[in-house]
């Protein structure tokens, strides 16, 4: 390839490159926001703060359960590993036919790993939790 051939390509490069440049951030802020809401309901369960908790929950959940505290009393009861969390690590998150999850190892008090899958949905409020799935090792990419 020549020189001038070269000095061509720079434009069309130059514009891949700003597409890049403006595409990237915003993918890694979105799996940021979306880690931070999780990460805000699980600390606010810490805290026993069941009125927080609630805030990140989306919509949907909000009015299946009415009040923080039948929010609180559902995840106490259903979710342990979430209530009172030891630790947590994320690992996939992804676009589905059913909206963005964001899997996620938490580990109880004893110590035990549990793996579960977020829902979320983008709302005027940011990021909120549309539900929660177990899993089994299998059916997540580590």
């Amino acid at each position: 390839m020549n020189l001038k051939k070269c000095i061509a390509q720079i434009p069309y490069f130059a514009s891949i490159f700003v597409l890049l440049l403006f595409w990237l951030p915003a993918t890694a802020g979105e799996q940021e926001d979306v880690q931070a809401t999780i990460n805000g309901q699980c600390q606010a369960f810490l805290e026993d703060d069941v009125t927080r908790a609630f805030t990140y929950a989306s919509p949907s959940i909000r009015s299946m359960f009415g009040t923080p505290q039948n929010f609180g009393e559902m995840v106490r009861r259903g979710y342990p590993m979430v209530w009172k969390p030891a630790g947590m690590t994320f690992l996939e998150q992804k676009e589905t036919p059913q909206g963005r999850t964001q899997d996620v190892q938490i580990f109880d008090a004893s110590g035990t790993a549990h793996f579960l899958r977020y829902f979320v949905t983008q709302t005027s409020n940011g990021w909120k939790i549309s539900g929660v799935q177990l899993l089994d090792i299998a059916d997540i990419s580590v």
